[in-house]
């Protein structure tokens, strides 16, 4: 069987890594709560079960410090940055509240903001400066990159990283392509081989941060585009967890997914199945 292992985001900006683990004067800028065990448990399974998997992709979140999901990207009135945490609304935009620094980019943002409200998956949301490219916490969690070492390793292969988030000007969740694709940007479009790689798998397991935002992302754009994968589909619940304050809508997410006929395992049980296989 082609068993296809994706991560999404195992990155350490994501991780509430233990204190004693940190670099000097260094702190993960949006820690998830259970990340770090999640990761332990993830890299657990590649060295136990590592045999069993084909192929093994991981996305890796990559962002400039200006972006539109970044406090510099934008101010207020007094030319103050919108603190994390804070969500921004057309509504928000055509009073004033907030506006894009650069000037020029006003027209673009008003777009944005009136598509986002028609596709109804996210408001944008400002988060603290994260996975900034060259950083240590772009970089992949210790443990978990040692595993996937080992894999390649034995396996003479390479994983399979696809860098998403670049593009300053729209956010880029999912896997497959950026919430509001970027004319003249095919990077932020839909992500053609992904997508047929994904899809060609007899079982693809799903793992990653957070399963409220970027793991759900692309859970949903894969069923959208290869609805065919759900009864091949498992997700690790076990290996992932949700940004604190949006833990229900993780929970709902699941519930969706196991009525389209996605299976939820553990790291366990889904390393019992596979020495079963």
């Amino acid at each position: 069987m082609r068993t296809h292992l994706l991560i999404i985001d195992p990155q350490n900006d994501f991780c509430d890594l233990p204190a004693a683990s940190l670099p000097p004067q260094t702190q993960p800028a949006l820690p998830v709560p259970g990340a770090h065990a999640d990761m332990q448990r993830l890299a657990q399974l590649l060295h136990s079960s590592g045999n069993a998997f084909a192929a093994i992709s991981i996305t890796l979140d990559s962002h400039h410090r200006i972006d539109i999901a970044h406090p510099g990207f934008w101010q207020d009135a007094a030319g103050h940055n919108p603190p994390p945490f804070t969500q921004i609304s057309l509504s928000d935009l055509q009073q004033g509240r907030w506006r894009p620094r650069q000037p020029q980019q006003a027209e673009w943002v008003a777009r944005y903001l009136r598509q986002l409200d028609a596709q109804g998956r996210y408001q944008l949301m400002i988060w603290p400066v994260h996975c900034q490219i060259g950083t240590w916490g772009q970089a992949i969690h210790s443990d978990l990159l040692h595993a996937c070492n080992d894999w390649e390793d034995r396996h003479a292969r390479s994983i399979q990283l696809i860098h998403k988030g670049a593009h300053p000007l729209t956010e880029h969740y999912s896997a497959l392509c950026a919430e509001v694709p970027v004319e003249d940007a095919p990077e932020t479009g839909l992500n053609h081989a992904l997508l047929q790689a994904l899809a060609q798998a007899e079982h693809l397991i799903v793992a990653g941060e957070a399963g409220s935002h970027c793991v759900k992302a692309s859970v949903e754009h894969l069923l959208q585009y290869a609805p065919q994968l759900a009864p091949r589909l498992t997700l690790l619940r076990d290996a992932i967890s949700a940004v604190a304050g949006f833990e229900a809508q993780y929970a709902e997410f699941l519930q969706r997914c196991a009525a389209q006929g996605v299976r939820i395992a553990t790291c366990d049980s889904l390393r019992a199945s596979l020495a079963a296989a």
